[in-house]
């Protein structure tokens, strides 16, 4: 019973994490009710991030909303950045990372209901070599120090530095993702951090999820996605702080 609500949640994680976000807050409660302590479930639910995002990106690209060079460009920072956090993350607490984060979010869902224009994609941005590196980098080190949430940092700050609309904006977050998991996954397998079976259960339902999220994204736009992202960012946020 418990892999099926664990194959179940990953759909539910599947389709948030590719609209919008917070898929794992979902995953990560649930691995722990199959005895895992936090550390591992992070690690667990990389397989799940890792098949949910091949899945998405080969949709995002067959629908030809994918800004490949962009997304590669941004990659190189966050990936190098989520190595040095999936380093890190092994060893230390994260009680006080979660507090900040949830303060961020809610500050993010100010945002979203007060400035509407920022996710059209209409306004006009200088690319900013020095800042699209040092902030993806930043990105990239809290997907692999925790992952969860990772989604509405990458969609927020590719709205303001790239000008991007929000499909395209989740398009490039899924691209970026994809390419960094690989490693993170890595680190936590050599140091014992990964359930396999629980990780493959949860990625098929997560892939499943996935293509519904991207095709949805795809055909309804970027208001409902917008709305989605609010209300994903709030209940993110609060679960943080509680």
């Amino acid at each position: 019973m418990l892999y099926f609500l664990v194959f179940l949640s990953g759909i539910a994680s599947g389709f948030l994490n590719v609209v919008g976000g917070g898929g794992s807050l979902i995953t990560l409660p649930l691995l722990t009710l199959l005895g895992m302590d936090l550390s591992v479930a992070n690690g667990t639910n990389r397989i799940a991030i890792l098949l949910q995002n091949i899945t998405a990106v080969r949709s995002f690209h067959k629908d030809r909303v994918l800004p490949v060079k962009l997304s590669l460009l941004c990659a190189i920072p966050a990936t190098i950045g989520s190595i040095l956090g999936s380093y890190v993350v092994i060893n230390i607490p994260q009680l006080l990372l979660k507090r900040i984060v949830g303060v961020l979010l809610l500050m993010m869902a100010f945002f979203i209901v007060a400035k509407p224009s920022m996710w059209t994609g209409n306004q006009k941005v200088r690319f900013n070599v020095p800042l699209v590196t040092l902030i993806f980098f930043g990105i990239g080190f809290y997907g692999g120090f925790i992952q969860a949430g990772v989604g509405f940092f990458f969609v927020f700050f590719t709205a303001i530095l790239l000008g991007l609309d929000l499909v395209r904006n989740n398009a490039l977050k899924v691209f970026i993702v994809l390419l960094y998991t690989p490693f993170s996954l890595l680190i936590f397998l050599l140091n014992g951090k990964v359930q396999i079976l629980a990780g493959l259960v949860l990625g098929i339902g997560s892939m499943v999820g996935a293509w519904f999220g991207a095709k949805f994204a795809v055909k309804k736009g970027i208001d409902w996605l917008r709305y989605i992202l609010l209300a994903s960012v709030i209940v993110s946020g609060v679960s943080y702080l509680i």
